[in-house]
């Protein structure tokens, strides 16, 4: 992969969630001694060319020295987030995640924009980790981990962890406008390339990538499977 030349992309940072079931802005929450945002931050500043986040309170994000954005058009939800990141964003394509994915793999990331050209979007397919499976077996509620939240139903999508294309900037518009606000609404209109769990195997053996913390109870979790992966 290192010596595979990557298409220059911009990566954008999405955090304009309510973060309701976590209770406060999960984004400024302290991971492994820092909060998520600037971890997430860490992650992806070498990958692209800028790096944006798009956040509905500007001004408390500006402390993370990237640029931080407002949504075109507010209240949204997150495919409003992604269109906004593609509409600020310099380059052509944008890598795109979530402020709240403590375990994101940078050779899994360069790996998917390595596949960017000829498609508009690539989007990786991943069951829920089998790691996370056991870990969830403590939780008192029994409650499934969900492995990021709007995993498209059914087809086991990761679109807050894909990469995009201003080719898709028309077609999600399209369905912002007629508030079809599904985060993959619009796949069927551009070219897809869907990445499978195989094909990152080797890359994130424990297919932690996708790990997203909604509760608080997720951080602890998440926690532990870091303490895992790393015994």
């Amino acid at each position: 992969m290192d010596s595979v030349t990557l298409p220059r992309v911009s990566a954008v940072i999405l955090a304009g969630g309510k973060s309701q079931r976590m209770g406060r802005n999960k984004a400024f929450i302290e991971f492994g001694g820092k909060p998520l945002i600037a971890r997430v931050v860490e992650r992806v500043r070498d990958l692209g060319t800028e790096v944006i986040i798009v956040a509905n309170a500007v001004d408390a994000y500006v402390q993370f020295g990237t640029r931080v954005v407002s949504d075109v058009y507010p209240g949204k939800g997150s495919l409003g987030g992604i269109y906004s990141g593609l509409v600020a964003a310099r380059e052509e394509y944008v890598l795109a995640v979530a402020c709240d994915m403590p375990f994101l793999n940078a050779a899994v990331l360069r790996y998917l924009i390595s596949l960017a050209p000829p498609f508009d979007v690539v989007i990786p397919r991943a069951p829920i980790s089998h790691l996370a499976n056991r870990a969830m077996s403590q939780r008192s509620s029994r409650r499934p981990w969900r492995s990021d939240k709007p995993i498209a139903k059914g087809r086991n999508l990761h679109p807050f962890h894909a990469v995009y294309s201003k080719r898709c900037l028309e077609p999600m518009r399209a369905r912002l406008l007629a508030d079809d606000l599904r985060a993959i609404s619009f796949l069927d209109s551009v070219r897809v390339r869907v990445v499978e769990q195989d094909e990152t195997a080797h890359l994130d053996p424990k297919h932690l990538s996708f790990f997203n913390a909604n509760m608080l109870e997720d951080l602890q979790i998440a926690s532990q499977l870091g303490n895992q992966t790393t015994s």
